[in-house]
């Protein structure tokens, strides 16, 4: 924990992380009259955690090596800043045994676990074997660490498909790949490995039994330097995405009490095995059909995105019991003190687009400018942020924006007032997954509690907005006549007024070319009466009113977004002709060009990975969308890209019915 102070509580406190946590640590530090110092990349200059902090250190340039992981920079901010404690924050370097290291040798002391613990645990396979010491029930799966891709294929096939490959020194679900097809090992496990090197700087994997229709719940845990650890009752964090959780309630509607006081007590064994101290979460895979069959998976030794559902549902502050415990205070709580009361959820706003439509860039991450902020808080609401209007939103750093969590006497009044916060939610200018947030938390299996971690997945089709509604364009097209209307008082030229009057016939109505992102281009007319002003625009259409938050060319509605702008058919037919006979891939977002596989000239087949696109820690694969060849490669490994940025184009094999993927 490095250099202890006592039971003195620090007078400055350095948060070496940034955006919503930041915000969400500096809150805490404030209330307890702490000095709080934020630290930035070039990235975020203007943040929101550097204007409400007390002081703000720049650590570098934009990308994160340079800067937010940069354990050099970081101290010399707590130093030249007079902090005598680090807290990480979670992501980063929050997890990282050396920089927990770093912070003791320079005097500081973290917020967080021993080094050790953090390495040990840190350390899945090394952490597996520690707690089945323990008497840790842990997921059957490969043992022994540095395993060659070969030993893990034949692993994988020795437990038998479907199996999941793990990064080894991290979590978050990033490297996570689940395999039912041991025909494709050797491919999911070069991927798990890069992803797994790019995200902790460490490729080695192990391999685990896959259970089918899981449910994923975890243990929030305490522990002091005087020996006492505590659980403070369990988290459900089953419905996720691509391993990724995107959902959090507490309690689970799953356990009863026998079952919860068991995990607990598992949890707070961990805890002990590895000598803990501070908050940190053991997470258990639990069969559905099964509860009292739970299994181990790993610690996380360190705050959790999901700890506000704690907090709501016991009623403390895990940050000022981080702060607390780090300045050598004991627990002065006991198990039987903690009391589990009414139900909170809470649901994780990304920056992604969720659109199927067109072929679809389905989740991926996004970006922009926040044109248009609101944020619900209030009646059972809190709102977790790093946003303000004006915040770009890039794609160098984790795409999570904020949190929105509810909370009330029981579940149900939980689920509603999540779907109503998140209904209020309003982020123009950045495509986000408000929208699909809200129509799952409405899923008949999500109201009933009837949960697994492929949920989402399963049901993801349904949950999307498949097209744009007609009252959408009505309302772009209603701004677009707003603005051609004349302005001030006195005389108007008849000419200048936009009704589709003409000489020597009726009235042609006044037709706009518009396109919504990703979708094909429409021309609409408005039909209806409209209300157009600033930040808002209201249609009546067939007797229904629909109003719409607006910014520039966005529109916003229940946490969905639309961006539509305006459409040039003439540059847009210019732009086709440039790749006549030809297709073109695009990226589907902003990121970097991590792989590539092809060259100019060479033969692909349709289907075929071609390059890999990275933003915001996520790997997106650019495939072949028929058979052909690479007429143009336009990008090279570390190339950066823009969204819709061509990449390739793939000119079709001649002869013969057209092969497509």
């Amino acid at each position: 924990m490095g250099s202890t102070m006592g039971s003195s509580m620090f007078d400055t406190v350095l948060v070496a992380n940034r955006g919503e946590i930041a915000v969400r640590v500096i809150r805490t530090l404030r209330a307890m009259g702490v000095r709080s110092v934020a630290v930035f990349s070039d990235a975020d200059a203007d943040a929101r955690h550097v204007r409400e902090a007390d002081e703000a250190v720049r650590i570098g340039p934009a990308p994160a090596a340079e800067s937010y992981l940069s354990v050099e920079r970081l101290l010399e901010a707590a130093a030249r800043t007079g902090a005598q404690a680090v807290h990480p924050g979670y992501g980063f370097l929050a997890e990282n045994a050396g920089f927990a290291r770093a912070c003791e040798e320079a005097g500081l002391v973290f917020i967080g676990p021993p080094a050790d613990a953090i390495a040990l645990m840190g350390d899945k396979i090394r952490a597996k074997e520690t707690v089945k010491a323990a008497g840790v029930p842990v997921v059957p799966g490969s043992s022994g660490s540095g395993l060659t891709d070969a030993q893990l294929a034949d692993a994988a096939r020795e437990i038998g498909t479907p199996v999941l490959l793990k990064p080894s020194a991290g979590g978050g679900g990033k490297g996570m790949r689940l395999v039912r097809d041991a025909a494709v090992l050797a491919e999911e496990i070069a991927a798990a490995r890069r992803e797994a090197r790019a995200s902790f700087g460490d490729h080695t994997l192990l391999v685990e039994r896959w259970i089918d229709r899981p449910r994923h719940i975890e243990i929030q845990v305490l522990a002091d330097g005087h020996g006492n650890v505590i659980h403070l009752g369990e988290r459900e964090c089953s419905l996720q995405r691509r391993h990724q959780k995107i959902i959090e309630e507490a309690p689970s509607v799953l356990l009863d009490e026998a079952t919860r006081a068991a995990m607990g007590e598992a949890a707070v064994q961990a805890a002990r095995s590895c000598g803990y101290r501070g908050a940190g979460t053991v997470e258990f895979i639990v069969p559905g059909s099964d509860p009292s069959s739970y299994y181990f998976m790993e610690m996380n030794t360190r705050l959790q995105v999901e700890h506000p559902v704690t907090e709501l549902v016991t009623g403390l502050d895990l940050v000022e019991w981080q702060l607390r415990v780090a300045a050598g205070e004991p627990l002065g709580l006991a198990q039987d003190d903690v009391r589990l009361t009414g139900h909170a959820v809470e649901a994780r706003l990304c920056a992604e687009t969720v659109s199927i439509k067109e072929g679809a860039r389905g989740f991926l991450p996004s970006g922009g400018t926040v044109l248009r902020l609101r944020e619900p808080q209030g009646d059972g609401v809190r709102t977790d942020s790093g946003l303000s209007e004006g915040s770009e939103v890039g794609s160098l750093y984790d795409p999570m924006l904020s949190k929105v969590i509810a909370y009330g006497p029981d579940r149900e009044t939980a689920l509603r007032r999540l779907r109503a916060a998140l209904a209020r939610t309003v982020t123009l200018g950045v495509q986000t997954n408000a929208g699909f947030l809200r129509r799952l938390l409405a899923h008949p299996a999500v109201v009933a509690g009837d949960l697994d971690t492929g949920l989402v997945e399963r049901e993801a089709d349904g949950l999307v907005s498949t097209d744009v509604p007609e009252e959408v364009y009505e309302a772009a097209a209603a701004v677009r006549l707003d603005a051609l209307r004349p302005r001030g008082d006195g005389w108007t030229d008849p000419f200048s007024v936009p009704d589709g009057w003409r000489t020597g016939g009726e009235p042609k109505p006044v037709a706009f070319p518009m396109r919504a992102t990703g979708l094909e281009p429409v021309t609409h007319s408005p039909r209806g009466t409209h209300a157009v002003t600033d930040d808002q625009v209201a249609v009546t259409l067939d007797g229904v009113r629909h109003t719409f938050d607006r910014a520039g060319d966005w529109l916003g509605r229940d946490g969905d977004a639309w961006h539509v702008r305006d459409h040039d058919p003439v540059a847009a037919s210019l732009t086709r002709s440039a790749h006549a006979g030809a297709d073109s891939l695009t990226a589907p977002m902003p990121g970097t060009v991590t792989v590539v596989k092809v060259a100019v000239g060479d033969e692909v087949a349709a289907g075929q990975s071609l390059l890999v696109v990275e933003a915001m820690k996520m790997e997106h694969v650019i495939s072949a969308p028929h058979a052909g060849t690479v007429a143009e490669l336009d990008v090279a490994p570390g190339t950066t890209v823009a969204m819709d940025q061509v990449l390739a184009v793939i000119a079709p094999a001649e002869g013969g019915e057209e092969q497509t993927a």
